[in-house]
């Protein structure tokens, strides 16, 4: 192998790797770590935390998924740190709620869902952290 061929090869395998790395698009969502506690008035014990890992998108124009089929979110709104929604769940547990969070910076959240108009007013404890980055947003 001629000296020319292999520091060609060289210079050729330097600039596809650069290239590779530097082409790499930014990935398009935010991986949070989120947990939610339930506690339902009038019972002593509160469930257990659920801890999930979700991707989100950067700008967020959603709430959190809940997770269950029967509930929809909307009226999703965002004014500086602060997000509120409601929610409407149909079905054996039929009831509407109200939700709202806070975000402190763009790395933690903290709130809340209150449900009414099912056999127990209930409350969603909401946070969550960001622990890097993701594709595909849900």
């Amino acid at each position: 192998m001629s000296p020319s061929f292999s520091r060609t090869s060289i210079v050729v395998l330097v600039l596809l790797l650069a290239v590779a790395s530097s082409g790499r698009a930014e990935q398009d969502g935010v991986l949070w770590e989120s947990t939610s506690q339930m506690s339902v008035e009038g019972m002593p014990m509160q469930m257990p935390a659920q801890t999930t890992k979700v991707c989100s998108a950067k700008e967020w124009t959603r709430p959190p998924s809940g997770g269950d089929r029967n509930c929809t979110s909307s009226d999703f709104k965002r004014v500086g740190p602060k997000a509120t929604w409601t929610v409407r769940c149909t079905g054996k547990m039929a009831m509407t709620g109200a939700g709202e969070m806070t975000f402190a910076g763009d790395d933690s959240y903290t709130g809340s869902v209150k449900f009414t108009g099912g056999e127990m007013p209930m409350t969603v404890k909401l946070s969550g952290r960001k622990i890097g980055g993701c594709d595909n947003p849900q």
